[in-house]
């Protein structure tokens, strides 16, 4: 079966040319207070130690890697598009200056390159990420094939990614604050009614169950018509089981469930929108 799309496709160094490639681009010093953050930045939050890290380092190499900056009509002459981490690291280091690169961009453009900067770094959290797409969405107009494409992501990725943002926000707050992960948030998202989606969420935190015995605990809500959640933990599934269904996730961007019995068994992939199953269909189907 052919593997889904990895990584991403053009990234900066096509979107923006750097180094001896760069056509016609020049590196200036600015000044640091003359640039203001990029208003699309979809990172929302930064860590204070990893920052206090990199204005060490700045401190004691420089800034290596130019910022991206436009030019602005309102406020400060400059708006960053590109690298907010080392433009706040280099004023806590106590620089007043920093290399840039000029280049001119849209509002589309300025969200575009600045999520793919942080994708790149794995910058961004799971809601920050999701965000981000439902603000090319939204904003501009993209379909979820189109972000994709800028990304560098499958389509279903793309859609699962912004699904997180239907949660509730008990769930949002736990996924920020890395009290479960992403697949935690995927599977409860399977629960369609919010109440059973936060009582399950306590079991989750307070059993401290692992993905795959989250997704066996949705799928017996499910069973069970979304009755009261058991208080015994799942059990752990077969091994063999679990490194299949990992497979079949990895190459279909989704979540896929493996059933055994004693004369084969079902495998039940999963898919969220009409969107979705089109990926699915393509992945499966036509590109056999």
């Amino acid at each position: 079966m052919p593997q889904p799309r990895g990584g991403l496709g053009r990234g900066l160094n096509a979107l923006i040319p750097t180094g001896p490639a760069t056509s016609g681009a020049s590196v200036e010093m600015i000044d640091l207070d003359q640039i203001e953050p990029n208003p699309h930045q979809p990172r929302q939050a930064m860590q204070p130690e990893a920052l206090q890290e990199l204005a060490e380092s700045i401190r004691e190499h420089g800034i290596i890697q130019p910022l991206i900056v436009t030019r602005s009509t309102a406020g400060a002459p400059y708006q960053l598009i590109a690298g907010e981490r080392r433009w706040t690291a280099a004023r806590l280091a106590g620089l007043t200056r920093a290399p840039a690169i000029i280049k001119e961009a849209t509002p589309e453009q300025m969200l575009e390159l600045a999520l793919v900067e942080n994708i790149q770094r794995a910058d961004l959290s799971p809601l920050e990420e999701a965000d981000a797409y439902r603000h090319l969405m939204d904003d501009f107009g993209m379909t979820q094939e189109q972000v994709a494409d800028k990304v560098g992501k499958s389509r279903v990725a793309v859609a699962n990614s912004v699904r997180l943002l239907r949660l509730p926000a008990p769930i949002k707050d736990a996924l920020a604050a890395g009290k479960i992960s992403e697949g935690h948030a995927r599977a409860l998202l399977a629960l369609e009614n919010e109440a059973l989606q936060v009582n399950a969420l306590g079991l989750v935190l307070g059993k401290a169950l692992s993905v795959r015995q989250t997704e066996e605990l949705t799928r017996r809500l499910l069973e069970a018509g979304q009755g009261k959640p058991r208080a015994k933990a799942p059990d752990v599934e077969d091994s063999r089981s679990q490194a299949l269904e990992s497979e079949f996730e990895s190459a279909l961007n989704t979540r896929v469930k493996l059933f055994r019995s004693r004369r084969g068994g079902k495998l039940v992939i999963h898919f969220y929108s009409e969107e979705e199953l089109q990926a699915l269909y393509d992945v499966i189907v036509s590109r056999r």
